[in-house]
């Protein structure tokens, strides 16, 4: 607040705009408006439209909500589909729009954000899509001004903040950078990023999770997955981490560079499951973390047809891996934190589904005759490794082991 009273610069709040509480939450954008409005900072907000944690027609509601709750004076200036704002995949030109969008106010131009939302609706272009639009009299943004993301999860924010803020940033050619007096956001988005930008709210170091404790017993671990759940096997599984720790290896595959993962619903999975068969046999291992993205990813789309092909994908995927486990006498578990394809009917409209679910995961050990799981919550997982491979369990892990011995 300081810096932007003294340049007398304009605060740019931008973020996912959606009651899905994934990534945001819209009623976090209007809180911090309203504090920066009553300390007479002038505000404007680029939202971002959902279509994933959410209905994929849902954002009228949501943006009518947000318009509703702002304070008087705090405009909607932009509005721009998560599918050019936040990526996570490197696709550069799909960031570039969004930047081109906040930065220079390049759209097609709205008087309303509803009007923007309506129109990108009768063009069959659903809210992940939502087509980069400026609404008003927005002109972009100038030096003195600040950024607030109100983005809480990481992944997605990163390359939007990349572009804004980095001066080592080379996806594309940002033109002249503008000189902001000062940048936040509501979580550390990257170690790059902290060194341009405050944080709200900083992460809780969490010590002794299961990546820590398998390098502290001397183990060596590997972490596979195609880049659309990169961080989440990397980063996100080491509790914010994103140095490996000792023993610890990384094997990453390129996304497919498709449109949409329903036009390949196989994405990098072949590939992937090549490179695992090939760790598992080298017996190099003790533990091997491997995501597959297809029931997740293909999900999303809302492409029944694709998302039955995702999971035949997969359980070829997934029976190649148990025999390279069972010939190495290993122990293979499967599990998800979320559900998505088990329901792309949405049951109350009969339209698409594509957002996440919250239905109990299975959970399924291959390997270990005479061992059985009992039922549990994700934070048994890692205990339920440990079993398996014999290292005791750190007293900071609250989980429990999930084995029950035959």
């Amino acid at each position: 607040m300081a810096a932007l009273k003294a340049s007398g610069g304009t605060c740019h709040l931008l973020g996912l705009v959606s009651p899905g509480g994934v990534h945001a939450h819209q009623d976090h954008a209007v809180a911090v408006a309203r504090i920066l409005h009553d300390a007479g900072i002038p505000v404007k907000i680029h939202a971002f439209t959902d279509g994933r944690d959410t209905a994929p027609r849902s954002a009228g509601e949501f943006v009518a909500r947000l318009v509703a709750e702002l304070p008087a004076g705090v405009p909607v200036a932009t509005v721009c589909g998560r599918y050019y704002a936040m990526d996570r995949d490197n696709r550069w030109e799909r960031v570039q729009r969004a930047y081109e969008l906040l930065v220079h106010a390049k759209g097609a131009r709205f008087d309303t954000a509803d009007a923007a939302v309506a129109a990108s609706y009768a063009a069959d272009f659903s809210d992940e899509f939502l087509n980069p639009a400026v609404i008003g009299d927005y002109a972009g943004m100038a030096d003195g001004d600040a950024i607030l993301c109100t983005n809480f999860r990481a992944d997605r924010a990163r390359e939007i903040l990349d572009a804004l803020l980095l001066p080592t940033f080379s996806g594309f050619d940002r033109g002249r950078r503008i000189a902001f007096s000062a940048a936040a956001g509501m979580a550390s988005y990257s170690t790059d990023l902290d060194t341009v930008m405050a944080t709200l709210f900083p992460r809780e170091t969490l010590d002794m999770g299961l990546g820590e404790t398998v390098a502290a017993a001397g183990r060596t671990q590997l972490r596979m997955a195609e880049t659309e759940k990169y961080p989440h096997v990397t980063y996100f599984f080491s509790g914010g981490r994103e140095t490996p720790y000792p023993g610890e290896e990384r094997i990453l595959v390129p996304s497919p560079k498709v449109a949409t993962y329903d036009l390949q619903p196989e994405m990098s999975a072949p590939e992937l499951t090549d490179k695992a068969v090939a760790a598992i046999e080298s017996g190099a291992f003790d533990l091997i973390v491997l995501n597959f993205a297809n029931p997740d990813m293909v999900g999303h789309t809302g492409n029944l047809r694709a998302a039955i092909k995702a999971v035949e994908t997969v359980d070829t995927a997934l029976g190649r891996i148990a025999d390279a486990i069972l010939s190495m006498d290993g122990a293979l578990l499967v599990t998800a934190d979320h559900g998505n394809c088990e329901m792309m009917r949405d049951p109350e409209t009969g339209g698409a589904h594509t957002a996440h679910t919250t239905f109990p995961v299975p959970v399924m050990l291959v390997g270990r005759p005479g061992f059985a799981l009992k039922d549990g919550r994700l934070a048994d997982v890692a205990p339920t490794l440990l079993t398996l491979m014999g290292v005791p369990q750190p007293a900071q892990m609250t989980g429990e082991s999930l084995v029950m011995k035959g």
